[in-house]
């Protein structure tokens, strides 16, 4: 709290332009539409020109959330030169890539209230930082963030694997740094983790790579080309992440699957598109019907479409698509009645209830089955006067169960709020037949379904204040989901948790069931229950009477879920998984009850398993490993070594067919390090000046080693440069060692023929 905005500008712009050295000429700086302040303090105070300091709204303001803490920013853009965009400074879109953001600086002073007013912080912040890759893109002089350092490096990959240069096209130039990009974020993920999905984090990764896969199949390319991407990115960022290099195989099988199954899927959509458009003229539209089968079917893209088309100078019907589109969009809204969705028709509906006074009592606290009144059935919904089923809120998930009558039984797939006091049961679509409006039914809840829900939500209410006893009272909830077979905690901690913070967490919360302390709620004033001591976080809306739930003897929080009646009741706990889901936010995924149980289970097979792989018993599984891994380690060492001897060997009868010092041949290999072995054999002990080597090892893709005498006039890089395009390759730039890989063993006569004519050699040399 000792200094604020104008220092904290002052200091930004001392560090930018003194320390870092970077031309202040060359810096744009914005701030937000309503903070007359700081571009005063730019103007007033540092001497910034006024007409490089734009306005700009939500960009330029940050949030926590919908409530909390928030405040304007203020940030410096460095303009990389007419070359990448426009003019107009950074509140030009267009221009984006021209004014790149190299410092932020942000001002948390506000409060942002649930009803959306805005007061002051008592205490306010600062939180300001660089973009550490930009800040080197800067100093390096480079011409973009692509040309920099890191990204330099998968570029140059992403052009070797799609046999694509920079500058031949606007497309390819998109294509190549959207894949240097979006593999360095790939691989990331993966090492963190996140696998492939529909849902959550995985979805995200899963749009990434589907979203490289596609541009460098507009590009030609049909192979696997990810995982070598990934393998080079490891290669450039393993000094600084160790543990991506450990994990490298794990990385590179969960993308290689994810690549090979869209791969499968563009395939089998470019054999179906192709067939469609034999049946059109060119000059004419392909059915925007067929383009939207293969859109919604197999997830072909639409652009991907229109550019097979074109190369048929045929069009796409887009009208006709976005027409597909919408008529799928109302059937999904129709569909929505089955899933929970409320539609248009449906919320006036359960309005009009509401307005005629009709409410749903809740009494599952009490009745796991009751006898209630039907008072309305909307859609695949049925409304009752009274229910013991529990509807989704507060991050629990709603019940499943029956509701009976007159011989007849509905099934009860999910229960949610319609409005506020109206409980709506989701019926199972197969459901054939729903009770009338004003008969008296029986509604009974899944019981044991119920029961490990419970175990779980109370759960984390023990895990809650465990984690608030091991890291500190600054510890928040900022979301849960409890469900039937597993439990997620969001909150907010400043840095992963350690192995043993994980286990201190753990054994804390179970040393506290173990206790099997009571489970107690109560309804008071909410005043009086955080006067109590109760805990009420992340944005929850509560009424002027709420439920306190006391937990053992240490937790008291503001709860309207379904819980255990004694600690003991909840089983073990066990944490899972630990990651990150934002700045300052951190997620436990755990099991409760029987799920430590199954997961013990799961881990005693799978040692079982990998012990009699390994052949000693479990108690003696490490030592069997560890024994195993040196003579694994001692194997590659003998291999290495006879390697070697071969390479010696082989290398006095091929000296013998060198021409003026210089050799360029096929040889068979079983891998590029045997012919690189075997070239610098060559050079080093049968004093060769040149040695071109090539192979196809198992016939799969070419192996090209060139290895040149150093110091000498001849570089390695350049001989096979030409050569590699023969072959569909490229890599290999060394001046005294290049190795390099191609995908056509066909042209490998034609390359070795490249080279030796740049060596003056004879064609059958």
């Amino acid at each position: 709290g000792d200094y604020f905005k104008e220092d904290a500008i002052a200091w930004a712009w001392e560090f930018v332009t003194s320390v870092l050295g970077i031309d202040g000429d060359r810096v744009w700086v914005t701030c937000h539409v309503s903070d007359d302040e700081a571009e005063d303090i730019w103007a007033d105070r540092v001497g910034f020109p006024r007409d490089r300091i734009q306005r700009l709204d939500k960009d330029n303001f940050w949030e926590m959330g919908e409530t909390g803490p928030c405040g304007p920013c203020s940030e410096l853009f460095f303009d990389f030169g007419p070359e990448l965009g426009p003019d107009g400074g950074p509140a030009n879109p267009a221009a984006e890539n021209r004014y790149v953001e190299i410092w932020n600086l942000v001002f948390p002073q506000y409060f942002r209230g649930t009803d959306g007013s805005l007061s002051d912080l008592p205490m306010r912040g600062v939180d300001t930082g660089a973009g550490m890759e930009r800040i080197l893109a800067v100093l390096g002089g480079s011409a973009s963030l692509y040309s920099a350092d890191v990204l330099s490096l998968l570029v140059d990959e992403a052009q070797s694997a799609t046999n694509t240069r920079l500058g031949q096209s606007d497309l390819g130039d998109v294509a190549l740094r959207l894949l240097a990009d979006h593999t360095r974020t790939m691989t990331f993920l993966v090492g963190d983790g996140v696998v492939p999905s529909n849902e959550d984090r995985g979805y995200v990764l899963r749009r990434i790579i589907r979203r490289a896969i596609q541009f460098s199949y507009r590009l030609g390319v049909e192979r696997l080309i990810l995982p070598e991407m990934v393998a080079s990115c490891v290669g450039v960022m393993q000094d600084a992440y160790p543990e991506l290099a450990a994990d490298l195989d794990r990385i590179q099988s969960t993308i290689e699957r994810e690549e090979a199954k869209f791969r499968e899927t563009l395939r089998t959509g470019s054999s179906l598109l192709d067939s469609a458009l034999d049946s059109v003229e060119p000059g004419s539209a392909l059915d925007g019907s067929v383009a939207f089968k293969l859109h919604d079917t197999y997830g072909f893209p639409l652009e991907v479409t229109q550019e097979f088309a074109e190369l048929r100078g045929v069009s796409v019907d887009e009208a006709a698509f976005a027409s597909e589109m919408a008529m799928q969009r109302e059937r999904a809204r129709a569909a929505s009645k089955a899933t929970g969705v409320v539609s248009g028709e449906e919320a006036a509906e359960f309005q009009k209830l509401v307005s005629s006074g009709a409410t749903t009592e809740f009494v599952g606290r009490e009745f796991d089955e009751v006898n209630s009144t039907v008072l309305a059935v909307i859609g695949q919904s049925v409304i009752l006067d009274a229910t013991p089923f529990y509807a989704e809120a507060g991050g629990q998930v709603g019940d499943t169960g029956t509701i009976s009558w007159d011989g007849y039984t509905c099934v009860v797939v999910d229960t949610s709020y319609a409005l506020p006091g109206l409980i709506r049961h989701h019926i199972a679509a197969d459901s054939s037949q729903l009770p009338p409006v004003g008969s008296t039914v029986t509604a009974a809840i899944n019981v044991s379904r119920r029961g490990q829900i419970a175990r779980n939500h109370t759960a984390t209410h023990i895990l809650h204040w465990s984690l608030r006893e091991e890291l500190g009272s600054h510890v928040q909830q900022q979301g849960s989901w409890v469900g039937p077979d597993r439990f997620r905690f969001d909150f907010s901690h400043f840095e992963g948790l350690s192995r043993d913070q994980i286990q201190s967490i753990e054994d804390r919360a179970n040393q506290e069931i173990l206790r099997n302390g009571p489970v107690r709620h109560t309804e008071t004033s909410k005043e009086e229950a955080l006067g109590r001591g109760a805990l009420a976080f992340f944005g929850d809306k509560y009424g002027d009477t709420v439920r306190v739930l006391e937990a053992g003897s240490h937790s008291v929080e503001l709860c309207g879920g379904t819980h255990v009646s004694a600690l003991g009741q909840i089983g073990p706990i066990k944490i899972v998984a630990e990651t990150s889901i934002g700045s300052n936010i951190r997620r436990i995924e755990a099991l409760a009850g029987l799920g430590p149980i199954e997961l013990l289970r799961s881990t005693e097979r799978l040692v079982g398993t990998v012990a009699d792989e390994v052949g000693v018993p479990v108690g003696d599984l490490l030592e069997g490993v560890r024994k195993r891994a040196a003579e694994t380690s001692a194997l590659r060492n003998t291999l290495k070594e006879l390697r070697r001897q071969l390479a010696a060997a082989t290398a006095g009868d091929l000296a013998g067919a060198a021409v003026n010092g210089r050799l360029v041949c096929r040889v068979e290999a079983a891998d590029r390090d045997e012919v690189r072995d075997l070239a610098i054999s060559l050079r080093d002990h049968s004093g060769l000046e040149a040695v071109v080597l090539m192979a196809s090892p198992g016939g799969k893709g070419v192996a090209v080693v060139a290895a040149t005498r150093p110091g000498g006039p001849l570089n390695a890089g350049s001989l096979i440069a030409d050569a590699m395009k023969l072959l569909g390759g490229g890599g290999g730039k060394g001046a005294d060692l290049a190795t390099a890989g191609g995908k056509n063993p066909e042209g490998i006569d034609a390359a070795l023929a490249d080279v030796r004519a740049k060596l003056s050699l004879p064609s059958d040399s």
